[in-house]
């Protein structure tokens, strides 16, 4: 075969090379304005712990709980003026997700975290308590069986190992909802989709696709973060409609160059739109070592010298030899991770070239430090 027919071959290949454009579905990059989880909040009693609840002389506002607990069953404790010391009850808190849409009846999942001294709750029995919301009411109520990840251990000798933590865990389908929240969906008038990130090529994407599947005027973008949408009055039209514009496919905008570190764990993050201009980098480090060897100074016999220890520090400064490298105008995320590579330089390293870069100008990338 000669090379015009290879080229010819190579031509009409080309045209079954499938279509590579990234696309997402609108459910992905957008939630509905009004249509949000709520927090909730509740405080309580874990009973049944095996001697690994809070110590009451420590934290007496247990005992103070379970004391108001059994009053409310007729039982009152001796007035002694001694409180009970109680190994096998924790007091805890109980927080938990109220999803939108839910109704009476339903069952969510809940979180008991110990605000005591309790080592553990393992085993521990969640005793009926309510969760209220920001406003003080009631909407759901809690109980049922703490189911604990962490595991940890201790002996006489006071050696202890834990493995994760185990004064907390949690309860699937530990609550009940008890109260529906209103939610502005079945209000008539138009909705509004909220763009998960904020950005003007996404906002208006959106927009025309809306627009191209049903008619001009249908959506328009309010800002770079809102998209506001106009829909059927009827509420059982409303979920179809809006079920049928969340699977619609959008060409979403390129993410923003950026790059992220995290000084603490020394994780850098670089966006595949970062660029550099033209600069030439040399980096270097200086080691400071600092040893101690002590010797013993032993006296002659028979003389009345002491045996003493001489402390010998030894301490070293090593500075490697710097590497130098330089980058090109417009250069791209491979060849600065490529560049970086080769002189061995570590993610500390890294972190202070880009923040060198950045304050040289030659950085086109917002730098953001967590």
């Amino acid at each position: 075969m000669n090379v015009a027919a290879i080229v010819a071959l190579l031509v009409s290949l080309c045209g079954f090379i499938p279509n590579t454009a990234h696309a997402d579905k609108i459910r992905d990059l957008v939630q509905v304005a009004g249509v949000r989880s709520n927090q909730l909040v509740g405080y309580g009693l874990v009973v049944g712990l095996d001697g690994t609840g809070d110590q009451t002389t420590q934290a007496p506002f247990t005992t103070q709980s379970l004391e108001n607990m059994l009053k409310q069953f007729g039982v009152s404790l001796p007035a002694t003026g001694t409180a009970p010391q109680l190994k096998d009850v924790a007091a805890v808190t109980i927080t938990a997700s109220l999803p939108p849409f839910a109704k009476p009846g339903q069952a969510i999942d809940v979180t008991v975290a110990s605000i005591g001294n309790a080592k553990s709750l393992r085993g521990g029995e969640l005793l009926m308590t309510p969760l209220r919301g920001a406003d003080g009411s009631v909407y759901a109520v809690a109980q049922g069986s703490v189911v604990v990840g962490g595991v940890s251990a201790s002996g006489k000798s006071g050696s202890s190992v834990q493995i994760n933590i185990s004064a907390s865990g949690r309860i699937p389908n530990g609550a009940s909802v008890e109260r529906t929240v209103a939610s502005s969906f079945s209000n008539p008038g138009d909705l509004v989709l909220n763009l998960n990130t904020a950005d003007y090529t996404t906002a208006s994407h959106i927009a025309d696709a809306i627009n191209h599947l049903y008619g001009a005027g249908t959506a328009h973008p309010l800002d770079g973060g809102s998209v506001s949408v106009r829909g059927p009055a009827d509420p059982s039209e409303k979920v179809a409609w809006l079920g049928a514009i969340e699977s619609m496919d959008v060409d979403p905008g390129d993410a923003p160059a950026r790059v992220i570190v995290n000084s603490r764990t020394g994780t850098v993050v670089i966006g595949s739109d970062v660029r550099v201009s033209a600069a030439a980098v040399a980096h270097g480090s200086i080691q400071v070592t600092i040893s101690e060897q002590p010797q013993v100074s032993q006296p002659a016999p028979f003389s009345n010298g002491q045996t003493t220890v001489v402390p010998n520090s030894a301490v070293s400064i090593n500075q490697t030899g710097g590497h130098m490298f330089k980058f090109g105008p417009g250069v791209s995320l491979d060849s600065i991770v490529r560049a970086v590579n080769q002189v061995g330089a570590t993610p500390t390293d890294l972190i202070s070239i880009l923040e060198a870069l950045k304050q040289a100008g030659a950085l086109h990338a917002d730098l953001v430090v967590i």
